[in-house]
C-alpha cells in the first residue's frame, strides 16, 4: 500500500501542475468557447433544489447530502446539506466530504479502466471471458464475452449470496467460476454486480497492475480527482461520510462486535475481497465526480488537454448497447433508460446517461445541454435506512429544467 500511495503522491504533484484548481467541471465547451455568451441558466428554478433536499432530510430519508450541478463547463450550483455523520457524534456535511461510491465504481473505474485496454487493443469487447479468466467457462458459461459483462446481459444472476461469509478475491473468484447462468447470454437483463467483479479481475489481469492502481494512474490522477481511490487512508477519514455498523466481513450489519465502517466499503462482497472489486470499492468527492463527467462531455479529454479516452470510445461507451428487443437500455458500464435510472429525473433526454450506488449516490451527464449532476448521500448511515429514489430523480428534473433557459 505504501508504495501505490507514493506512486499516486507523485502522479498528483504532476497533476497539480497541469489541472487548473479548483474548477471540478474544467472542460472548455462549445457554449464557453463563444466569448461573452454565459450558461443559459435560470437560477431560481436551480435553487428549488434546497428545499426538496432539505425536506427529504427532515422526512429522515437520509442525515445530509452534497449535490452539485455543472453546466457549460462551469460549475453552477454546489450545496451541502444536513449531517455528514449522526452516529455516534453529529458532524455537519461539507462540499468536499468523500462518501462510498458504491456501484458508481462500475461506470468511473471499472467501465472506462476496460476500454482503455480496448482502445490499446489488448482486449476485445467481443472476446470470451474464458480467454483471460479459465475456469470460468463451467457449467455453460463459455459463450459469455466482455461485452455481455458490461451490458449486464451474461445470465449471471446479481450477487454471491451475501449471508456467505468467505474471506479474499481468490474465493471471490473460485464462488463466481462455479455459478451456473440464470439465462442465455445476450437473451435477458440482469443486473449483476458479478459481471463486473469479473471485469475488475480482468484489467489486473491483462494489464498485470491491479484495477485501484489502474484507474489511478490512467484516470483519476490526470483528471486531478486526487480525493477519488479504494481503501482511502487514514489522512482523509475525518472527511469520510460513514455508513453502517458492521462486523468485519459479516451481512446483514449489525450485530456483535459490528463497528461504524468510514473508509472501508460497505458492499459486503467487496469487503470480503480486500475493498478493491469491480462493482464496488471506490469512494470520492462531489467535485471529483464533476471532473470526470466533465471529461467525457469534452470527449474524453482531461483539462490538461491529454486524452484519456478517445471520443469514439466516449461514444461507444454511452449508446445502446443492450439488444434492441429488451427494454432496459445499458451502455458499456452506464444506464441510458431502464428500471434503475429513475435517477435521469423527468426531462433529460433519453440520450443521456448514468449511474447509482446503493449507499445512495448518483451521477447523470446530458451531453445535449452539456450538463453534469451529481447526488451524494450516505443514506444507509446510520443504521442502514433511508430512501433516495425519489428525492435523485427530483434533484434531475430540478436541474434540467434550469438549464438552457435563457432569461
Amino acid at each position: 500500500m505504501h508504495s501505490i500511495r507514493l506512486r499516486l503522491i507523485l502522479f498528483g504533484a504532476l497533476a497539480a501542475m497541469l489541472v487548473a484548481p479548483p474548477a471540478p467541471a474544467a472542460a472548455r465547451s462549445a457554449v464557453q468557447a463563444r466569448e461573452g455568451l454565459a450558461p443559459a441558466l435560470d437560477a431560481a428554478r436551480l435553487a428549488r433544489i434546497d428545499a426538496v433536499v432539505r425536506d427529504a432530510i427532515a422526512a429522515g430519508q437520509l442525515p445530509g447530502a452534497v449535490v452539485l450541478v455543472a453546466h457549460a463547463g462551469r460549475t453552477v450550483y454546489r450545496q451541502a446539506f444536513g449531517h455528514r455523520a449522526v452516529s455516534p457524534g453529529r458532524e455537519p456535511m461539507t462540499v468536499d466530504t468523500i462518501f462510498d461510491l458504491a456501484s458508481l465504481t462500475k461506470a468511473i473505474a471499472t467501465a472506462p479502466s476496460v476500454m482503455v485496454l480496448v482502445e490499446e487493443d489488448v482486449i476485445r469487447l467481443r472476446d470470451r471471458v474464458a480467454r483471460y479468466l479459465p475456469g470460468f467457462e463451467r457449467h455453460g458459461k463459455d459463450a459469455v464475452t466482455i461485452e455481455h459483462l458490461l451490458t449486464h446481459v451474461s445470465g449471471l444472476r446479481p450477487d454471491l449470496p451475501l449471508e456467505e461469509e468467505f474471506e479474499g478475491t481468490g474465493e471471490a473468484l473460485r464462488r463466481v467460476f462455479a455459478e451456473r447462468l440464470e439465462a442465455p447470454p445476450g437473451e435477458a437483463f440482469i443486473y449483476s454486480d458479478l459481471n463486473f467483479l469479473l471485469l475488475g479481475e480482468i484489467v489486473r489481469r491483462v494489464s498485470g497492475t491491479p484495477l485501484d492502481v489502474f484507474a489511478a494512474e490512467r484516470l483519476f490522477v490526470p483528471l486531478g480527482m486526487l480525493d477519488t481511490s479504494f481503501r482511502p487512508g487514514s489522512d482523509s477519514v475525518a472527511r469520510i461520510a460513514p455508513t453502517e455498523a458492521c462486523t468485519p466481513l459479516g451481512w446483514p450489519c449489525g450485530g456483535p462486535g459490528a463497528v461504524m465502517l468510514r473508509g472501508t466499503v460497505h458492499d459486503p462482497t467487496a469487503r470480503r475481497m480486500g475493498g478493491v472489486a469491480g462493482h464496488a470499492g471506490l469512494f470520492g468527492t462531489a467535485d471529483d465526480l464533476a471532473r470526470f463527467g466533465a471529461m467525457l462531455l469534452a470527449g474524453g479529454r482531461a483539462p490538461s488537454g491529454a486524452a484519456l479516452l478517445s471520443p469514439l470510445t466516449v461514444a461507444r461507451m454511452t449508446r445502446p448497447s443492450t439488444p434492441a428487443r429488451l427494454p432496459d437500455v445499458r451502455g458499456l458500464g452506464w444506464d441510458i433508460d431502464s428500471r434503475y435510472s429513475s435517477n435521469r429525473g423527468d426531462l433529460f433526454a433519453r440520450g443521456s446517461y448514468g449511474h447509482t450506488g446503493f449507499t445512495g449516490t448518483s451521477i447523470w451527464i446530458d451531453p445535449q445541454t452539456e450538463t453534469v449532476v451529481v447526488f451524494l448521500s450516505s443514506r444507509v448511515h446510520p443504521a442502514g435506512g433511508g430512501d433516495v429514489v425519489r428525492l435523485r430523480g427530483l434533484v434531475a428534473t430540478l436541474a434540467a429544467a434550469a438549464v438552457g433557459v435563457v432569461q
